[in-house]
């Protein structure tokens, strides 16, 4: 069973800065792709960023230049630093990972932490 704990989320007015962490905890054997999706009030969920184990990352065209995703392995943890925040990026940030337990691979996703931009 693993544990995704996400942090970092608060209150900030537009032009500001946020930085994000999801950390991995259980038991598993290696954390694969992770990623951040976003959800805000009345609409679908969207992809924010993605980075494979090995630090390739992929980024939503609203959030190109001014998110950026990281990782530390060694601590199972990765990071979303995200600049020049606007209030359209108001939603809650949902950590998901893709794992393998040592016999099969299996997906798993945080319980999220409300961003809210203010204009």
């Amino acid at each position: 069973q693993v544990q995704l704990v996400e942090s970092g989320g608060g209150l900030v007015q537009a032009g500001g800065s946020l930085r994000l962490s999801c950390a991995a905890s259980g038991s598993f054997s290696s954390v694969e792709n992770m990623g951040w999706y976003r959800q805000a009030p009345g609409k679908q969920r969207e992809l924010v960023a993605t980075i494979t184990s090995g630090g390739s990352a992929n980024y939503a065209d609203s959030v190109k230049g001014r998110f950026t995703i990281s990782r530390d392995n060694a601590k199972n943890t990765m990071y979303l630093q995200m600049n020049s925040l606007k209030p359209e990026d108001t939603a809650v940030y949902y950590c998901n990972a893709d794992l393998y337990s040592g016999t099969y691979y299996y997906h798993s996703r945080g319980q999220g932490t409300q961003v809210t931009v203010s204009s």
